[in-house]
């Protein structure tokens, strides 16, 4: 039959065999996961190993209060930065378990010279494939407007960093107007770089509306900004087609996303602050050529004024002279009409005298060329009166008092009258026979 243990038991004897066989302590490589502090000042972690942004492995692991405080203040000291989760440590610990806790590791130091050299080893790495890429100084070589006022953002809506931003911009003492469109995005976590590359591929489809880019948060810890570090964003940021400023809220490294930006500042406040100074500078240089300009068109106006009145004194005597020689000249053209007038009056008057006299004689000659006219006339109309005809033996036959001028005037029945130079015959019409027969 198997032996049977209770699960305290068992759990004893796993405990015994790792006490048996495992070394008092080994340097382990592991990214923090997770991280917190109790009331007595003992740090809990949860230690972990990704490949692939996947987690392969984890285990629990502490760190008892006096220790703690001396691994924190020296991994700061060196660093520059205090343990955070999310940040890659090369730790000394030994390998406990608790029948009822169960396993962990108890850490007793941790290499701070580790984390430094693998995150500049890592920093580096990705630098130096920038500029094998030759994209390191794209976007640094991009000119910028002389005063950038639409203004694509990215950061998250409700980052402190974006409030001051939007707020300095919107609130300064000179009334300049920027027009701010948020592009929202995961700012820091495992996430943040696939949300900001997606918004920069928001941006970019719509880039002729925008000036600058602006990717800002409102400051964290240095893993906090782990997400400006990668080659991700970094190459994206680099060959972004607009400016790109950077303004993340760190103090004292640089990310890589500062250093291939065009312009790297602290924090969001920096980035306004730099906005609005540059729209300052340009409002002061025109104001500055407003000036010049005026002064130099008060000295033209002067001149001009000047060369005006020199002009206008000049003017008045040539005009002076001029009306003199007009006015002479206008005296001789008056004596020379005044007598042209009288000539052409008196040959004008002498041919109307000559037109009186011939229009005198005109009626006449025209009476006894008129009463010629009319006695032929009276001649010509005798000579074609039907008597005349009649006294030369013609006959004149009417029909129903008309003058019968051919046989369609005419019908069976008719009666007729013939008149002769001295008799009139009445007759009644028989017959109708053709003339040409």
């Amino acid at each position: 039959m198997e032996s049977r243990l209770t699960l305290f038991e068992l759990n004893r004897l796993i405990r015994n065999t790792l006490d048996a066989n495992l070394e008092p302590g080994y340097w382990v490589v592991a990214e923090i996961g997770e991280m917190r502090m109790n009331q007595r000042g003992h740090c809990y972690m949860e230690l972990v190993e990704k490949e692939d942004d996947q987690v392969k492995a984890k285990i629990r692991a502490n760190i008892w209060a006096y220790t703690y405080r001396n691994i924190s203040g020296w991994f700061e000291a060196v660093t520059g930065q205090g343990l955070e989760p999310g940040m890659k440590v090369l730790a000394f610990g030994k390998v406990q378990f608790h029948e009822l806790y169960g396993m962990s590791l108890n850490i007793q130091d941790i290499d701070p010279q580790f984390t430094l050299g693998e995150r500049a080893r890592r920093k580096q790495e990705i630098l130096k494939l920038l500029k094998e890429e030759g994209v390191y100084d794209m976007n640094r070589q991009l000119p910028l407007p002389l005063v950038p006022q639409r203004l694509a953002v990215i950061s998250s809506p409700t980052a402190a960093g974006f409030g001051d931003f939007v707020h300095q911009l919107e609130n300064n003492r000179n009334g300049y107007h920027f027009e701010i469109v948020l592009f929202q995005a995961l700012m820091q976590g495992d996430k943040a770089p696939a949300a900001i590359v997606n918004a920069m591929h928001q941006i970019y489809e719509q880039m002729d509306c925008f000036d600058a880019l602006i990717i800002i948060r409102g400051g964290g810890s240095q893993v906090d900004l782990d997400c400006f570090d990668t080659y991700e964003v970094a190459s994206h940021v680099a060959q972004f087609p607009l400016p790109v400023f950077t303004g993340i809220g760190h103090e004292r490294d640089e990310t890589i996303a500062d250093m291939v930006a065009h312009t790297s500042l602290k924090t969001p406040t920096a980035v306004a602050e730099f906005l609005l100074s540059g729209a300052t500078r340009f409002d002061d240089r025109l104001n500055t050529a407003l000036r010049s300009l005026i002064h130099v068109a008060a000295g033209n106006l002067s001149r001009a004024s000047r060369l005006t009145d020199q002009l206008s004194g000049r003017l008045h005597m040539s005009v002076q002279q001029r009306l003199h020689n007009e006015s002479v000249k206008l005296e001789v053209a008056g004596r020379d009409i005044r007598n042209q007038a009288s000539n052409y009056l008196n040959r004008e008057e002498n041919r109307l005298e000559e037109m009186a006299k011939a229009l005198k004689k005109l009626p006449e000659a025209r009476l006894r060329s008129e009463k010629d006219k009319l006695v032929y006339l009276e001649k010509s109309l005798n000579l074609q009166h039907p008597d005349r005809l009649l006294e030369k033996g013609y006959t004149l036959t009417l029909n129903k008092g008309k003058i019968v001028k051919s046989a369609a005037d005419l019908k069976p029945g008719d009666t007729l009258e013939t008149r002769g130079r001295d008799f009139v015959l009445s007759s009644t019409l028989d017959k109708i026979e053709d003339g040409k027969a």
